[in-house]
């Protein structure tokens, strides 16, 4: 490092209001060690694993019940929808990454260090408020394939989610591969259930094709526009952000410069190819939708569990709907163990506060099954529809409050020294940011009124 980066690095150091007093999940922080040597592939796989648990979030529950009215409704025409919102989110997740090699920060952390309490104690309500509603999206859906593959009725389905913490303290105490390892071997098996059910219902690759390409009728159409810009709003995930910054703190690189440096590269390759089997997944759902209730009259399909009954007759085979239920489950599990970490993350970045993490986990459980528990006891199961609308409403509240500090603190050259986002990447993620809360805005508009 010459004088100059050695000055540069030192400067960003003294940028922020506050030091930084620990690390981000001190337990499993620098961990994993890297290669300073080898190949290209041996260094991509050894930060190979953060981008993964990130991606979920882009898969989880929440996820499903807009891809599969977006393809019942306008068969693939939404598929531009889902392509843009995973740009839009790979963008963001690389500056996410970008912040915490370069800093040492989470992006809690880097909010703590940088506004005044009263702000930063608004921010962290915020943050647990999505965590929350995100958790709850994750309680049903993983409820509704319990009692889609093992009959169990949907209120005990929910009880019985709260025991998953037993699962995440047993990968936490084997250590942070062992949670990757997971993630990604239930990434594996949505998209193999997937797969098939793309198979089974073959769908006509032209139309496919063709979907990806934006046209004027998602702004005209009053209907398509409220279905994409809910697909936006269950795409990008706030907590995701909070997630990334810490997670990427979990290798142990050479923290020079030029090894950071080589950290934000591989960080944002590993994110971007796992949000590009993300984009697979969310697409995947809407091609099924869209082949499988379109193509036949069912329009009307937005529930998971008519989509599962369903899946059976019109494809021919029961295999359809098991797999169907299989990929959601998985995928509940899955978000269930990235909801953990997130959790610890902003409850120890915010408020500088450790607790263990069972009790952190059972806090986030409790609020999420508390409000599923009462909806469906007074309502019935015919509500979950409802309640996950609703979870991605508060999500869609609390997102650009995550997006403007992320852009802020990495825009800014003496927070990040030698690693400041290059400047068009700022001038895009700035757009972004600002379509993101104008949809985000519109959007809660049309749900309220």
């Amino acid at each position: 490092m010459n004088a100059s980066e050695e000055s540069r690095v030192t400067a960003a150091s003294r940028g922020w209001r506050k030091r930084n007093e620990s690390p981000s999940l001190p337990e499993v922080h620098q961990s994993m060690k890297v290669p300073l040597k080898g190949g290209f592939m041996r260094k991509l796989l050894a930060f190979a694993g953060p981008g993964y648990l990130v991606a979920v979030g882009y898969m989880d529950p929440g996820n499903w019940a807009s891809d599969l009215a977006g393809g019942a409704m306008f068969n693939y025409s939404l598929l531009s929808v889902i392509m843009i919102s995973n740009l839009m989110a790979i963008l963001l997740q690389s500056l996410s990454a970008r912040l915490g090699i370069a800093t040492g920060r989470d992006l809690a952390q880097a909010c703590r260090d940088h506004y005044s309490k009263p702000v930063s104690m608004g921010l962290w309500i915020l943050c647990e408020l999505a965590i929350a509603a995100c958790d709850l999206a994750e309680v049903i859906g993983t409820a509704i394939a319990l009692q889609l593959l093992f009959g169990i009725p949907l209120l005990y389905g929910v009880l019985i989610t709260s025991v998953d913490v037993i699962l995440v303290l047993m990968l936490q105490n084997k250590g942070f591969r062992h949670i990757e390892i997971m993630v990604i071997s239930f990434i594996a098996i949505i998209i193999l259930c997937f797969g098939v059910e793309l198979f089974l219902s073959k769908p006509d690759v032209a139309s496919v094709m063709g979907g990806f390409v934006p046209t004027t009728d998602i702004v005209t159409n009053p209907q398509m526009l409220y279905i994409a810009l809910a697909m936006l709003g269950a795409t990008v995930m706030p907590h995701n952000l909070y997630l990334h910054s810490s997670i990427v703190q979990t290798r142990k690189i050479d923290p020079s410069v030029a090894g950071k440096k080589s950290a934000i590269r591989f960080a944002t390759i590993d994110s971007t190819v796992a949000l590009t089997i993300a984009l697979f997944v969310n697409a995947a759902i809407l091609i099924l939708a869209a082949s499988a209730f379109y193509s036949t009259g069912h329009t009307e399909v937005a529930e998971i569990q008519d989509a599962y009954h369903l899946l059976t007759p019109l494809l021919g085979t029961g295999m359809a709907s098991v797999l169907f239920a299989v990929a959601l489950l998985a995928s509940g599990q899955n978000s269930t163990l990235t909801g953990t970490l997130a959790g610890q993350i902003v409850m120890e970045g915010f408020l500088n506060l450790r607790l263990k993490p069972w009790i952190r986990r059972l806090l986030t459980r409790l609020i999420a099954i508390i409000p599923a528990v009462i909806v469906i006891g007074l309502y019935g199961e015919g509500s979950t529809g409802q309640l996950l609308i609703f979870s991605q409403v508060i999500l869609s509240l609390q997102l650009s409050f995550a997006i403007f500090p992320l852009i802020k603190f990495t825009s800014d050259p003496v927070k990040m020294g030698p690693f400041v986002a290059p400047r068009w990447v700022r001038v895009l993620a700035r757009f972004v940011a600002v379509i993101i809360a104008a949809l985000n805005i519109y959007l809660l508009y049309g749900t309220f009124f």
